[in-house]
C-alpha cells in the first residue's frame, strides 16, 4: 500500500514523524509524496501550539480527503490529542501510540471500523522511538524527552504533550552510536523541554551530554532548544571545554518586559536573562543565539512592548521567532483582562522581525571573511549550503557531495544570505 505523510510543527514532531516513516518501509509500505493523489492513506501529525497550527492542521486535513475519496486518513499529534472529538478521519490518535502505527493500520483493514484512541498522557510513560536513518536529512534529530511541567500561561503543550518523560540514557547512546555509524555528522537533541531531561528517571542533561560527548566519530551535537535558567554551570563548562557541542544556543525569551514575563509564569527575570547570555557569550565566542517571542499578550502595553524592544537591543539575538499572542483555549491567559487588539499585534511583529532582520544581517557580515567548518547539504535545484557550527548557512558555488565536512569562507553577505567559498 502507499503511504503520504504530512507534518506540522515542531522538530519532535518531525522526529516522530520519521520513525512513522521508517516503520511503515520496514513492514513492505511504500512512501509517496504528500501531494499525490494515489495514496492508500494519508497521515497527517499535527500542531496545536497557536490558532493558526490548528488552522493549518485542519486544512492538511481536508486537503487529504480531497486527494483521493477512498484513501484511509490518519489523524495524529498535538491538535488531535486536544480535538479528537471533531476531526473526522478513519484512524485519529494523540501522542501516544505512534509506535504502534502498523498494528493500528492492520485493525482498522480487518473490521474498517473507525478507530479513536486517545489516552491520558499524565499518566503514560516514554514511548520509546528508535531512528537509525534520517531521509533527506544531513543532520539527524534524536528525540530525549517528552512532556511539560512548566504551565506558562499561554501555553497548551502540557496539555497536548502530557507530564515530563525520558528517554533512558542508555537508549539514547545506543541510538546516537547508530545514527554516528551511518554517517550522520551532527545529531540535534529534541524534546518538548529538553532542559528537564531525565528529571523523571534520576538523571540531568548534564549526565547525558557528557556520555554523548564520549561517543567515537560524533562530529557535532547541537541542542534544539534550551530554557536560560536551565543553562547550569556545569553545562557552561561542557560548552567551554568541548567544541562538539555548536557554537549555537536557542534560547526562548517570550517577553523582554518583567510584568509580561510574571503573567506568562516564566521563571526568570529579564536582568537575569541578559547576564546569563553575556556569561555564555564570555566562553563562548563569536556564539549565535536565537529565540521565541510572543507580542500582545494580555495586559501588553506600549510601555511593556518598548521594553521588550530595549531588551532586544541589549541581547542583540541573530534570529528572533516571533508570534503574535495566540489564545488557547484552557489556558490561563485565553482569559486574562486587556487582549490586544489583533492590528497593534501585528503592527509588533512587524516591528519585531523589523529589528530581527537587522540583527541576523550584522551578525552574518560581522563573520566576513572568516573561516569555519561546517557540514554540506545539497538542497532543491541543486544549491549547495555549508552548515556551520554556529549555525550560518553559507552558500557555495563549488560542486561537493552532501554530508561531507569542508572548511569555507565567508565572502560576501546580501540581505540574509550568505556566500563563501572552499578552502
Amino acid at each position: 500500500m502507499k503511504v503520504a505523510l504530512y507534518s506540522l510543527g515542531c522538530k519532535v514532531n518531525i522526529y516522530e514523524s520519521e520513525y512513522v516513516t521508517n516503520l511503515l518501509k520496514e513492514n513492505n509500505y511504500k512512501i509517496v509524496d504528500f501531494n499525490s493523489n494515489q495514496a492508500d492513506i494519508y497521515i497527517i501529525n499535527t500542531c496545536t501550539v497557536t490558532n493558526e497550527s490548528d488552522r493549518k492542521s485542519r486544512k492538511i486535513i481536508n486537503q487529504a480527503k480531497k486527494k483521493n475519496s477512498n484513501a484511509i486518513i490518519i489523524v495524529m499529534g498535538c491538535y488531535s490529542q486536544l480535538n479528537s472529538t471533531n476531526i473526522d478521519a478513519d484512524i485519529v490518535i494523540g501522542n501516544k501510540d505512534k509506535s504502534k502505527i502498523v498494528n493500528i493500520i492492520n485493525e482498522y483493514l480487518q473490521n474498517k471500523n473507525k478507530i479513536n484512541r486517545i489516552y491520558n498522557l499524565s499518566k503514560e510513560k516514554f514511548e520509546d522511538m528508535e531512528i537509525n536513518n534520517f531521509d533527506n536529512h544531513t543532520r539527524a534529530f534524536v528525540k530525549i524527552q517528552d512532556g511539560c511541567n512548566a504551565y506558562c500561561s499561554y501555553c497548551i503543550i502540557p496539555y497536548a504533550r502530557g507530564s515530563i518523560r525520558s528517554k533512558k540514557e542508555d537508549t539514547v547512546i545506543e541510538e546516537i552510536t547508530k545514527l554516528v555509524n551511518n554517517g550522520y555528522k551532527e545529531i540535534v537533541l529534541t524534546g518538548i523541554h529538553t532542559g528537564k531531561y531525565g528529571l523523571d528517571i534520576d538523571s540531568s542533561l548534564e549526565k547525558l551530554l557528557k556520555r554523548i560527548l564520549t561517543i567515537k566519530g560524533l562530529y557535532r551535537l547541537r541542542l534544539s532548544s534550551i530554557e536560560i535558567n536551565e543553562i547550569t554551570d556545569e553545562i557552561l563548562d561542557l560548552m567551554k571545554n568541548n567544541h562538539i557541542i555548536a557554537n549555537h544556543l536557542h534560547i526562548p525569551l517570550q517577553s523582554g518586559s518583567n510584568k509580561i514575563l510574571k503573567l506568562m509564569n516564566r521563571k526568570y527575570t529579564k536582568e537575569f536573562f541578559i547576564n546569563r547570555i553575556n556569561t555564555i557569550r564570555k566562553i563562548r565566542k563569536n556564539i549565535s543565539i536565537t529565540t521565541d517571542l510572543i507580542v500582545g499578550f494580555p495586559g501588553e502595553t506600549e510601555e511593556d512592548f518598548t521594553e521588550t524592544l530595549d531588551t532586544l537591543n541589549k541581547i542583540k539575538f541573530t534570529h528572533i521567532h516571533t508570534f503574535p499572542y495566540s489564545p488557547r483555549k484552557n489556558t490561563k491567559a485565553s482569559t486574562m483582562p486587556n487582549q490586544v487588539n489583533g492590528l497593534i499585534k501585528k503592527e509588533r511583529v512587524r516591528k519585531v522581525l523589523e529589528l530581527s532582520n537587522k540583527y541576523e544581517e550584522e551578525y552574518y557580515k560581522s563573520n566576513i571573511e572568516n573561516i569555519y567548518e561546517g557540514v554540506t547539504e545539497v538542497r532543491k535545484n541543486h544549491k549547495i549550503v555549508v552548515h556551520t557550527s554556529n549555525y550560518i548557512p553559507v552558500i557555495i558555488n563549488e560542486n561537493v557531495e552532501n554530508n561531507k565536512i569542508v572548511k569555507v569562507k565567508i565572502t560576501k553577505v546580501i540581505g540574509l544570505e550568505v556566500y563563501g567559498k572552499l578552502i
